[in-house]
């Protein structure tokens, strides 16, 4: 990939960010519902999920036929166990979630997603962002290639600083009870005494 290429897809990661923040705002949500009611929550997903995929297949035509690295046999063993764990992790986080809520279909039924209480189960005792730390794990696991690397870098970059957005939206949700839990708990790796004791 040139320079030029480079930066034409940290742009499209730039945009996909930006629109996604936007789109998850509170003034941008209630826009939303008003246009398209209780689907609201699975409209956002699908249009983010649409735009993430527009990205990544534009970095692919921008990698052309570009050939994977030549790695060690031992470090392509690494990181397939790297995108393993991050596949075991990403499964168990998940089971912490109300997936209908999570997705927007129970929002479609009627449920009221601003009502749910703070939850710290599972993999929440130990970290804040589970599903996040596994998208990490999967992504640099799966860096084979100058396309690879690009995008693990970019998603790295967009979790962390989407977390940052994420939780202030949180605090404003929840208030001191999220602030004590921001203040306990990591964001991405656990600390290994609070893991162990539990």
């Amino acid at each position: 990939m040139s320079v030029a290429d480079h930066l034409i897809y940290a742009l499209l990661w730039l945009g996909f960010a930006m629109s996604h923040s936007v789109l998850a705002g509170a003034d941008l949500r209630r826009g939303m519902g008003r246009l398209v009611g209780r689907a609201h929550r699975l409209v956002y997903n699908a249009l983010a999920l649409l735009a993430l995929l527009a990205v990544l297949a534009t970095g692919h035509w921008l990698a052309g036929s570009a050939l994977p690295f030549m790695m060690p046999l031992a470090l392509r063993w690494v990181m397939n166990a790297a995108v393993i764990a991050g596949l075991v992790l990403g499964w168990v986080a998940l089971r912490s979630y109300h997936l209908g809520a999570f997705i927007g279909t129970a929002q479609l039924r009627g449920a009221d997603d601003t009502a749910a209480a703070l939850s710290v189960s599972g993999l929440h005792r130990w970290i804040r962002h589970p599903l996040y730390s596994a998208v990490l794990l999967i992504v640099w696991g799966m860096a084979r290639s100058e396309l690879d690397v690009a995008t693990a870098c970019w998603v790295t970059l967009y979790l962390i600083i989407g977390s940052r957005i994420e939780e202030q939206r949180l605090i404003a949700r929840y208030g001191d009870a999220y602030r004590r839990y921001r203040s306990t708990t990591p964001a991405f790796l656990p600390r290994w005494r609070r893991a162990t004791s539990r």
